[in-house]
């Protein structure tokens, strides 16, 4: 008989010295969605998330950063649009980095650990 399927989970942010969260997963899906699809109604319709709410979050990191994430393109007879600027992307990249690191390394953990393998 198999043992029961397992996922070990975890969550890694980064926030500033107030404790706000500043990115997470979230947001690094919110912007790889908009970088994927060209706008932020796009983005929130694939990922079922009012356009006010992505917003909020985006406005939320601009402000904490400092820096804009997205280059916006008002709309008109050719279509708005949003693209990420080299900050988004480094931001996004590199939280992608360290998101895989951590699930590999808890992963191999716990299996060595436990003996078993996730089902990840």
């Amino acid at each position: 008989m198999a043992g029961p399927k397992l996922k070990i989970r975890s969550k890694v942010w980064l926030e500033n010295e107030a404790g706000e969260v500043v990115f997470g997963l979230g947001r690094m899906k919110i912007l790889e969605a908009v970088q994927r699809l060209g706008s932020i109604h796009a983005a929130g319709k694939e990922l079922n998330i009012g356009y006010r709410a992505i917003w909020a979050r985006i406005k939320a990191t601009e402000d904490r950063l400092g820096e804009p994430l997205l280059i916006k393109k008002i709309g008109g007879a050719t279509g708005g649009g949003s693209t990420l600027t080299s900050l988004a992307e480094e931001l996004v990249t590199e939280y992608g980095k360290v998101q895989k690191t951590i699930a590999d390394k808890t992963d191999a953990q716990f299996e060595k650990r436990l003996g078993m393998h996730l089902d990840l």
